[in-house]
Formats: structure tokens, C-alpha cells, sequence
């Protein structure tokens, strides 16, 4: 019987489109961080849903100018081809200072179909 559990892999084996979406984020690049998700995709974060590129753009937007933090990659993994978790260490202006993020991220033909921010 397979499971299908996440297993640690190292950051450099994350799929280009995660780890250009991530780059893009960090930096606030909001136009580079759209292309990486499909027309149709879904974005869930602090418990609102996204849907679409022109709602996951002003999401990116909004997220990018509301706090100032830090972030930094501590955790990656891996479930199947299309399913990976991305643990995010983040400091800043937030209410609380600190928290620890898994986006978890499916991908459908090289593109991000869902990325769920959850704690």
C-alpha cells in the first residue's frame, strides 16, 4: 500500500514555477508571480479565496504593500508530482510578529493550479 505522504526534498528540487513564484513574492514582483499560476487557479489565504488571475493579481498586490516582514524558506517537500509544501518562516509588522506558513502548492501543466497559505 502506498501512502502518499510529503517527504523532504531540498529546495533546489522544488519545480521552477514554485520556486519562481516564491522569488517573485519575496521580492514583491506581483507581475512576474501571476504568470505562474493558471488562468483558473485558486489561491486560499488568511481564510479568503482568490479565483482567477485578475483576483490572485490584486491579492499579490494588497499582500505586498499591507505588512512588512521577512520570510525565509525553512522546510520543502514533496507529495507527488504535482503536490508540494513550501514552510515559510515570517517576521514582521503583523499582528503576532512571527509565524510559521505552509503554502502548499498543486500544479497542473507546469503552472500553479492552488496555493493554500496556511499556518
Amino acid at each position: 500500500m502506498h501512502e502518499n505522504r510529503p517527504r523532504s526534498i531540498t529546495p533546489d528540487d522544488l519545480p521552477e514555477v514554485i520556486t519562481r513564484y516564491l522569488t517573485a513574492h519575496r521580492t514583491h514582483d506581483t507581475a512576474t508571480a501571476v504568470t505562474t499560476f493558471t488562468d483558473d487557479a485558486t489561491v486560499i489565504d488568511d481564510g479568503n479565496t482568490y479565483r482567477g488571475s485578475a483576483a490572485i493579481e490584486r491579492w499579490l498586490d494588497q499582500s505586498a504593500n499591507e505588512f512588512t516582514y521577512t520570510i525565509h524558506l525553512t522546510n520543502t517537500q514533496e507529495t507527488d508530482t504535482a503536490h508540494y509544501i513550501a514552510t515559510h518562516h515570517l517576521e514582521g509588522n503583523f499582528p503576532g510578529g512571527t509565524i510559521d506558513l505552509r503554502y502548499r502548492f498543486t500544479l497542473r501543466d507546469g503552472l500553479i493550479e492552488h496555493l493554500s497559505i496556511e499556518p
